[in-house]
């Protein structure tokens, strides 16, 4: 290991928990991390391949195929089935794919060689970087500076779980499910709000002010890297700890609850606070869902639905483009000042008095019904 055990890293407390709900549940469409340099994004991405379970694959596909899962294989995969093949399978931990700055279409996408797919009579493909990453952490790096049709490819393959290539009359499909992680600088550049509003969640980090805590920091860097064998043992079990977490999450989230009041009042404040589309909505509740199995419940709280407000909302523009994200203040007033605001309502309804009328507003000073 060339970086800090995922347990070990200091003040970074809100982007832990992003990512471990990303590994409990990848179907969450991506993580953009926005902050400055040196705040340790990058290492602490690298470092939670150790946290994942590990995942079994065909050993000699291109594309990590789960072996025993035939509906996400490759059409190569698929075709060796038919044929009777026995597919050969290994267990292996899951890998961070980095995308280079400088990454073309085709690096991105993968392409065919037409010339040895003609004279071998079979496709021969030459996998992308989405082949790669499939089953395991894609990760890009300033995702800001990219070209846009590169970020749009990649995040077309992560919403739909496929990509597919197609070249000279000749395609070929392979699954393309992966982790998806990208960092920003806002001082280097803004992401277009289109695709901004595409990654499901967000985090922003920013330098660490508190000397305590930045002391902290320095003495578990310069730890590892003298005493790298007693760092790593001693940070084991809470690594363990951890990793089963994950895999007991994982397996309870389909049974976890969330009750249509706790649905209508995430839409609501979707909807008071002018964000744009429904996938915030939808990104939310599977958030919530997720830290409630992370915490071992099988049933939802108030605290899971504003968190998961709060990673869905931050990035997102509202009003079609007219307003700026919402502060977490924001979406904590109307959040929780909600279900007063209903029962004030329906109290005003009832009695039609002037006192009730004023007790509305001091509950509402941000809207009217």
């Amino acid at each position: 290991m060339s970086t800090l055990p995922f347990t070990a890293f200091v003040g970074l407390e809100e982007l832990k928990k992003a990512l471990l709900v990303l590994a409990v549940d990848n179907s969450i469409e991506g993580l953009l991390i926005m902050g400055p340099k040196g705040t340790g994004k990058s290492s602490i991405v690298r470092a939670m391949t150790d946290i994942l379970p590990e995942i079994y694959l065909v050993s000699d596909c291109p594309f990590n195929c789960d072996p025993y899962n035939e509906s996400n294989m490759c059409d190569l995969c698929k075709e060796r089935i038919i044929k009777g093949e026995k597919l050969p399978v290994k267990k292996t931990k899951m890998k961070v794919i980095t995308l280079p700055i400088g990454a073309t279409e085709d690096m991105v996408l993968g392409t065919i060689n037409i010339e040895k797919t003609l004279q071998e009579k079979r496709i021969i493909f030459e996998p992308g970087i989405l082949g790669r990453a499939n089953r395991n952490i894609l990760y890009i790096d300033e995702v800001n500076l990219l070209p846009d049709h590169i970020v749009d490819s990649i995040l077309d393959a992560a919403a739909s779980g496929w990509n597919i290539v197609e070249r000279e009359g000749i395609s070929l499909k392979h699954p393309a499910k992966f982790i998806l992680i990208g960092t920003m600088n806002p001082e280097e550049g803004e992401l277009r709000p289109q695709l901004l509003d595409r990654f499901a969640i967000s985090v922003k980090l920013s330098t660490i002010k508190d000397p305590n805590v930045r002391a902290k920091i320095v003495k578990r860097n310069i730890e590892f890297q003298t005493k790298k064998e007693d760092f790593l043992k001693k940070w084991e079990p809470q690594q363990k700890i951890l990793k089963e977490k994950i895999e007991k999450a994982r397996k309870i989230l389909k049974n976890v609850q969330v009750d249509d009041e706790m649905i209508l009042r995430v839409s609501r404040t979707c909807a008071l606070l002018e964000v744009d589309g429904y996938r915030p909505d939808i990104v939310a509740i599977k958030v919530a869902r997720v830290l409630a199995a992370l915490d071992g419940r099988l049933q939802v709280t108030e605290e899971d639905l504003f968190e998961g407000l709060r990673y869905a909302l931050t990035h997102r523009t509202r009003a079609e483009g007219l307003k700026a994200p919402p502060t977490e203040e924001e979406i904590s007033n109307i959040f929780y000042g909600y279900t007063g605001g209903i029962r004030q309502k329906v109290k005003i309804k009832n009695t039609q008095t002037k006192k009730n009328s004023q007790e509305k507003f001091r509950f509402f000073p941000r809207w009217s019904f």
